[in-house]
């Protein structure tokens, strides 16, 4: 079940979601996440190892080009691997002194929550709408 975009990302799912709720752009997204370089697999960051959820908004350039590219794809619940070409990660620049430069990037993904709806929690029927 490979996706690919005509961008600088492709997305293979290991976890199917909802197949129902996708993120638009401008939504609150939470997401589990651990980057690795492609060339040697080391791992350069990783939400899961901090216990903490990281959330952005989608589609406005918060996070790299493959993200808002591969992510809005993607369906509530579903954990994906996203392989991101250097010049939709952190191009010729690289990061922090983790990421080299021209480096392309490889993310385990997982979709956890889009706005006020969570991953698990049915996201149909009954219960109160916050606008």
């Amino acid at each position: 079940d490979r996706k690919t975009s005509e961008m600088g990302v492709t997305i293979e799912t290991t976890k199917d979601g909802d197949g129902k709720n996708f993120p638009k752009k401008g939504d609150q997204l939470k997401m589990h996440y651990t980057g690795t370089l492609k060339s040697d697999g080391s791992k350069f960051d990783s939400s899961r190892d901090k216990g903490k959820v990281f959330q952005f908004v989608i589609g406005v350039g918060a996070v790299i080009k493959g993200w808002d590219e591969g992510v809005i794809q993607m369906s509530l619940g579903q954990r994906a691997v996203l392989n991101i070409t250097s010049d939709y990660g952190y191009g010729s620049e690289g990061a922090a002194g983790v990421i080299p430069p021209n480096a392309d990037l490889v993310f385990d993904v997982e979709l956890l929550g889009i706005n006020n709806l969570s991953a698990g929690g049915g996201g149909g029927g009954g219960g109160c709408t916050l606008l």
